[in-house]
Formats: C-alpha cells, sequence, structure tokens
C-alpha cells in the first residue's frame, strides 16, 4: 500500500508541469538570446559593426573638401598675383619710357624763346638788346632746371674731393692755403636733389 501511494505521488507531480517545460527550461531558453538581446538585457546597447567605415568614410570625404578648397585658394592667389606682377612690370615700362616728359615739357617754352630770339637777330642790329634777351632766357632755363631739382655744385676753393671732382690736371698752388684744394674748374658740377649727376672738372693745387 505504501509504494501505490509514493507512485501516485509523484504521478501528480509531474503532472502539475506543462507538457512543453522541463526542468532545464530556464537555461535552454537563454541560450536562445540573440547577441543584441543578450547585450540589452544586460544593460548594454547594441553597436554597428559598420560603425567604422562610415566614420572613416565621412573623415576622408571631408578632408577631401578641405584640400580642394585650399587648391582653390591657392590658384585664385597666384592668378592675382601673376596679374599684379604683369601690371606692376606694365607700369614700370610706362614710367621709364615717359620719364623724361615733364622736364621737356617745362623745358619747350625756353625753346619758343630761343626760336624767337634767333628771328630777332636776323632782324636787327642792336647788340645789347640781343645780350639781354639771350641773359633773359639762360635765366628762365636755369630756373626751370632749377625747378626740377637740379643743382650746380660749388668746387672751387673747396678741397679735392674723389667722390664730387674729377682732377684733369694739378698745377703749382699759388699759396700754401691752396694745396690739395680746386684752383680751377674747367666744367661745372650738378647735383640731382642729392645726387651727383655729373662730376666736376677741376685742376688742383699741389
Amino acid at each position: 500500500m505504501e509504494n501505490k501511494d509514493t507512485t501516485d505521488h509523484k504521478q501528480s507531480t509531474d503532472t502539475q508541469l506543462p507538457d512543453n517545460l522541463t526542468a532545464d527550461a530556464p537555461q535552454a531558453s537563454t541560450d536562445e538570446l540573440t547577441t543584441d538581446e543578450a547585450v540589452t538585457v544586460n544593460g548594454g546597447e547594441p553597436t554597428d559593426d559598420n560603425d567604422e567605415p562610415v566614420a572613416q568614410e565621412a573623415v576622408v570625404d571631408s578632408s577631401s573638401r578641405e584640400i580642394a578648397e585650399l587648391k582653390d585658394k591657392y590658384l585664385r592667389l597666384y592668378a592675382d598675383f601673376e596679374n599684379f606682377r604683369r601690371r606692376t612690370a606694365k607700369e614700370k615700362l610706362e614710367l621709364i619710357s615717359n620719364a623724361n616728359e615733364g622736364v621737356l615739357q617745362a623745358l619747350i617754352p625756353v625753346v619758343d624763346d630761343f626760336e624767337r630770339a634767333m628771328q630777332s637777330i636776323e632782324n636787327t642790329n642792336d647788340v645789347t638788346a640781343l645780350k639781354e634777351g639771350v641773359s633773359l632766357i639762360y635765366t628762365k632755363l636755369y630756373k626751370t632746371l632749377e625747378g626740377k631739382g637740379l643743382k650746380p655744385m660749388v668746387s672751387k676753393g673747396e678741397p679735392f674731393n674723389a667722390d664730387l671732382h674729377e682732377s684733369v690736371t694739378q698745377f703749382p698752388a699759388p699759396s700754401d692755403d691752396l694745396k690739395g684744394k680746386v684752383i680751377d674748374e674747367i666744367e661745372k658740377g650738378y647735383y640731382l636733389n642729392d645726387k651727383v649727376i655729373r662730376f666736376a672738372k677741376v685742376i688742383v693745387g699741389s
């Protein structure tokens, strides 16, 4: 009788479980989870294996755009510089070719005065009037050149200076204080502003 009761109790216990569940069911259920589900259950977030290639491609695209922009800026800057260089060269040539324009314009009235003086020479015998006319023309010419920066060099009585003077010859000095100095001037020297444009040809006392 005892064995029968024990057998009946075991059978009732087995019938209380559903047919599709066993004692190992929880373990089997866990094994069937996917990777993303397992990560989610454990508190994480699923990752995409393709994220890294996408990020690298974005960096490459950004670098390519930056390189293209820098190249465009370089080409524009180079073109601007070439235009500036050509324009400067053209202006320099024009400046050289027209450098004497202002001086020549200032000298034209003096040339007109000389032409009138030459006509007067043919029609008059008044030497005094001719001398006065020539003197006036000379003064006008001198003032015109002086207005353009031309200045005569004072050499006579000055110590000989190789930076300013060209010694033609040497004569015995008339006095001791004139030894090594300019005792006579054969051809006057000139400055243009502060630059020597013609050396004075002089005689130096020895």
